[in-house]
């Protein structure tokens, strides 16, 4: 389960469909060039290592291509001149040759479309902390295993309509505290590396939606806490972790800039900070992808 203290690859679980309703057509602009212009503004930033994002150009085609990597289905944005797909790539992938599927069209013929993932060092920190606090008790391990469970499926969502636009804006105020791939090491233990970005903020600070979205979850979980999720269309999830306040519900439907939630430190942390993560086909990457450069 995704949590603050690691990255896990997700299994490729079932394709599922969640229609959020009538939000109208579900692309990007696909007419004027201003359009497409603003559109491609709004993409996220490339990052084409470990924890990064692929952007690739998929060409013309007269309906939105098809593309996949292995079974779990990708973003592809653009307009019917130049399409491309946007891939989420696992912090565990090695350096090197990596491929995605593409087919114009349900059913028809799939092409190979292979991309570089270079290396990327991520910082490193090594803490010595009571064993308490690193070993789970049998109770505890339980509980975690069944959170992950529901949470696994929960990211195995893939929803349409599509984003309208992938630029974010940061969901609270405040200092960086715990950059996304930090690995830290406890009394000799490496852990997965940190999924998200943890940003400092007093209890009760407000948590507001980077994007539109409708939330799929809340809950308070083992490690994350009081959490919410917010799908965004397309395979694009959010995560927001260790509020002290949860202000919606599964179903309610989100504005950019609306208030889900507050700031808090429920769940396995130490002080108040918000852990946000962004999941891209099922993978977590980046937050700062999405950001203002």
């Amino acid at each position: 389960m995704p949590d603050c203290r690691s990255s896990p690859d997700l299994p490729a679980l079932r394709r599922r469909h969640w229609l959020l309703g009538a939000l109208g057509a579900c692309a990007l602009p696909c007419t004027a060039a201003p359009a497409k212009a603003a559109a491609t503004a709004a993409l996220p930033r490339a990052a084409q290592v470990p924890g990064g994002i692929a952007r690739l150009p998929l060409g013309a085609a007269a309906t939105r291509p098809l593309a996949q990597a292995g079974e779990v289905p990708l973003l592809v944005v653009g307009n019917p001149s130049a399409w491309q797909a946007l891939v989420g790539i696992a912090l565990s992938t090695p350096p090197g040759d990596a491929h995605i599927t593409v087919r114009t069209t349900e059913g028809g013929a799939a092409r190979e479309l292979h991309y570089a993932v270079a290396p990327k060092a991520y910082r490193v920190q090594k803490l010595e902390v009571p064993p308490t606090t690193v070993d789970l008790s049998a109770e505890d391990e339980a509980r975690y295993q069944r959170e992950r469970t529901h949470i696994d499926a929960l990211t195995a969502l893939y929803s349409e309509p599509l984003p309208p636009t992938l630029g974010m804006r940061v969901p609270t105020p405040g200092r960086r505290s715990a950059s996304f791939g930090l690995r830290r090491v406890f009394n000799g233990q490496s852990r997965n590396p940190h999924s998200g970005m943890d940003i400092a903020a007093g209890t009760g600070t407000p948590v507001a939606a980077p994007l539109p979205g409708q939330v799929i979850d809340t809950g308070d979980y083992f490690f994350n806490g009081r959490t919410v999720w917010l799908d965004h269309g397309g395979g694009l999830l959010t995560m927001y972790c260790h509020l002290s306040r949860i202000d919606v519900q599964p179903g309610d439907r989100l504005a950019t800039g609306q208030r889900l939630g507050l700031v808090g430190a429920t769940g396995r942390v130490t002080g108040p900070h918000l852990h946000w993560s962004v999941m891209l086909n099922r993978v977590m990457v980046d937050p700062a992808l999405f950001l203002p450069a």
